[in-house]
């Protein structure tokens, strides 16, 4: 194999290698069937040991003794054996660095041309391939601090949760103060509760509410993203100071209020399914539906609906509509008045 060429797969060594190889060094010598005789191996396991060290360059021909090998050294065998690895991974690195460069080229022809420029307030993002190339871009040229509000509390995937963890962990590392809003709910899910504490021992924030305004990240206090309204997987990207100042006011009037991230059982479960009963006993009293309220609250409709179900049996209610009027009749919701009906 030249220099030029990396081999097609990383070396196996094998358990037998390591018996024979170790065998062969502690003997300074030998031949087949001796490392058989003393190791308990087939001669036909011995030879094929020794004939994959000797295809990584660990034995060689004892020139003084005819048919014996001897023990290489592994350092001097490896320096050979990586060698064409090490080419390869050059070469790659040149190509990705020439890569980068034209993209770099591009970048700045694309951004003179998107609608509004490189100082432009509001620009629709279309493809989840396109949204997340802006947020790595954001993430790159973020210099202080990153917010974001990050509704639901049970749908989170392990595998999506360690990708982001491994951004999250190049933000950190730089510097940079981490604060993302949750609901209450994602207290009660496993992944999540994995993924904060990873996170925090890194130095990121997190607080839960039970109603968060929705999904929101804001760079720097210049730069947000908005998911786009159709429900799509694309974004709003905003660079409007007077749009982006507003969000981020709003996201900070929310941090404020929320309590500092924990787990259920840590929190004590009773309590925590107490207050989010109550929260939904406000929101039904206020009118709401089953779908604005499941979404305000990050839980699944039919989660919802099993709270519902219950509150309904505590009230004697036939109805959904009657354990609103219920509620509020017997003051069970806290103050109907600040909550605003919601008919989406």
């Amino acid at each position: 194999m030249s220099e030029s060429e990396a081999p097609s797969s990383p070396p196996r060594i094998e358990e037998d290698d390591i018996l024979v190889y170790e065998w062969v060094v502690g003997n300074g010598s030998g031949h087949v069937d001796a490392a058989a005789s003393d190791l308990g191996l087939t001669a036909d396991r011995v030879a094929a040991a020794l004939g994959r060290l000797g295809d990584l360059g660990l034995i060689r021909s004892d020139p003084s003794d005819p048919g014996g090998v001897r023990a290489v050294d592994p350092d001097a065998a490896g320096a050979k054996l990586t060698a064409p690895l090490r080419a390869s991974i050059r070469r790659q690195e040149e190509q990705l660095n020439q890569v980068h460069q034209s993209l770099d080229r591009m970048r700045a022809r694309f951004l003179d041309h998107v609608p509004g420029g490189q100082d432009g307030t509001v620009v629709a993002i279309p493809t989840l391939e396109e949204v997340r190339a802006a947020l790595n871009r954001a993430s790159a040229e973020c210099q202080y601090e990153v917010v974001s509000s990050q509704p639901g509390g049970s749908g989170r995937v392990p595998e999506a949760m360690q990708e982001a963890l491994g951004r999250d962990q190049a933000l950190l590392s730089r510097g940079i103060r981490m604060r993302t809003l949750y609901h209450h709910t994602a207290r009660f899910n496993g992944p999540s509760q994995a993924y904060v504490a990873a996170a925090t021992s890194l130095g990121a924030e997190y607080r839960t509410a039970h109603e968060l305004f929705g999904r929101l990240i804001i760079f720097d206090q210049k730069l947000a993203y908005l998911p786009e309204k159709s429900g799509s997987w694309g974004a709003v990207e905003i660079r409007e100071p007077t749009i982006v100042s507003y969000l981020y006011e709003i996201f900070e009037q929310t941090w404020i209020r929320a309590t500092p991230f924990s787990d259920a059982a840590q929190d004590g479960l009773e309590r925590v399914a107490k207050e989010i009963h109550q929260t939904i006993v406000d929101l039904l009293a206020a009118g709401l539906k089953d779908e604005s309220i499941a979404r305000r609250l990050g839980m699944s409709l039919r989660t919802l609906r099993r709270h519902v179900a219950d509150i309904m049996d505590t009230l004697g209610a036939d109805s959904r509509f009657q354990a609103g009027v219920l509620a509020a009749r017997t003051r069970l919701a806290r103050e109907p008045s600040a909550q605003s009906p919601d008919n989406t």
